[in-house]
């Protein structure tokens, strides 16, 4: 049985492509990674609303797509916030790459993500953990930080 750890992207990117890993530049992201390395898992991945499944070294530009409920007031220009069945979709494709790397069945799975991106593929995997779960999003971060001191 492998440990995997699964990280949502998040809004705050770089400017230039970069390693996946390097491309997210918040703070929430920034936590999550290194609470991830601090469990030293089997695999870390990215779930990406452009890319589905990242690897932490794999180069890709800059994007402003969402799985996150965003209000039309509260989008940034050019935003893309994925629908119902692109989302569906989108969970799709995250299990199919998933299982490529993973066993669905078998394998843990820690889930640092809000629902929007852990409600698609939940269902299909058997054995996962959401340390996040039920913490409002301004909450994350010091969470985090709290998890990472006990580590």
């Amino acid at each position: 049985m492998k440990t995997i750890v699964l990280i949502a992207c998040v809004s705050k990117k770089g400017d230039k492509k970069a390693k996946a890993k390097d491309l997210y530049i918040s703070e929430l992201f920034t936590h999550s990674l290194a609470y991830a390395y601090s469990l030293h898992p089997d695999k870390i991945f990215i779930l990406s609303a452009l890319h589905h499944l990242l690897g932490l070294e794999t180069e890709i530009e800059p994007y402003n797509v969402t799985l996150s409920n965003v209000p039309k007031d509260k989008r940034k220009p050019g935003l893309r916030v994925l629908n119902s069945k692109e989302k569906k979709e989108w969970g799709k494709r995250v299990i199919e790459m998933l299982k490529s790397q993973s066993d669905l069945q078998q394998d843990k799975f820690i889930i640092l993500a809000g629902q929007e991106y852990i409600k698609p593929i939940k269902s299909t995997i058997s054995n996962y953990l959401n340390p996040l779960e039920g913490v409002v999003f301004a909450k994350r971060v010091p969470v985090l930080k709290s998890l990472l001191n006990q580590g």
